[in-house]
């Protein structure tokens, strides 16, 4: 940590703020990005999704969260304490992939089984959360990428937390091809019993570096604690638990 302590800006000079484990950090005051390691400027795009609900509008939110749907307990909206309502900017890598997977295969719900070879050729816009262990359920983040703008830290809330990163571009990358790998896999799985081949190319186009915002909303239920997580760009729900019977359930 004492090389570390000693990174400053390269842009404005002034001392990069970061915990152990993060590898790219954000200047708080001008908003220029640095990897750690090195104190050399980071060349990639920098994006942000704004933020649009304040804290009040993020109450509103939550409320309109527990008066819809079947499954949540008719008082809930009533009945419910907001505990916690944190603001946090997390890191993402989106990256833009076109993935290919060429496979054969054998389909044994039928007799006599079938042969199959084919291709799965798809392209996405892969996102990875940049922290090593925070329990954010990326797959179910619908990330909204055509709202994206230059990363500007005066646009950031000053309630507003944001987290560095903790992966590197090159382990974004490489995290990603696992990932659509193993989605790929799991789709084959519903036509086959059985994968004898499967190779993979990947075709990538560009890596974004992009900080999004989320509530973290803790709220309380007739005695319980349960999380409920909102998309500030979108106002949309991310996951909430909901309470049913002496124990919660995601939705």
């Amino acid at each position: 940590m004492a090389v570390a302590q000693n990174i400053r800006c390269s842009h404005c000079g002034a001392p990069v703020e970061f915990k152990p484990g993060e590898l790219i950090a954000t200047c708080k005051y001008c908003g220029f990005t640095t990897v750690v390691e090195t104190g050399a400027p980071f060349n990639f795009e920098h994006s942000v999704l704004p933020n649009k609900y304040d804290l009040t509008q993020v109450d509103e939110l939550i409320k309109n969260w527990m008066r819809s749907g079947f499954m949540k307990p008719s008082d809930l909206a009533k009945k419910s304490k907001v505990l916690e309502k944190n603001l946090v900017y997390l890191p993402f890598w989106v990256v833009s992939v076109e993935a290919k997977t060429s496979y054969k295969g054998i389909f044994e719900r039928i007799a006599p089984p079938i042969v199959k070879e084919g291709e799965i050729q798809k392209e996405y816009n892969w996102l990875v959360l940049a922290r090593e262990a925070a329990g954010f359920p990326t797959r179910e983040y619908d990330v909204p990428l055509e709202g994206k703008v230059p990363f500007d830290f005066r646009k950031i809330e000053g309630f507003a937390k944001v987290l560095n990163s903790e992966i590197e571009r090159d382990e974004a990358l490489e995290l990603a091809k696992q990932q659509i790998e193993a989605h790929h896999r799991y789709l084959l799985k519903k036509d086959l019993d059985k994968i004898v081949e499967m190779k993979n190319d990947f075709n990538v186009k560009q890596a974004v570096y992009l900080h999004a915002p989320v509530w973290f909303v803790r709220y309380d239920y007739r005695g319980r604690s349960y999380q409920l997580l909102l998309d500030g760009a979108t106002g949309e729900t991310i996951k909430g638990e909901i309470p049913q019977k002496g124990f919660g359930i995601f939705s």
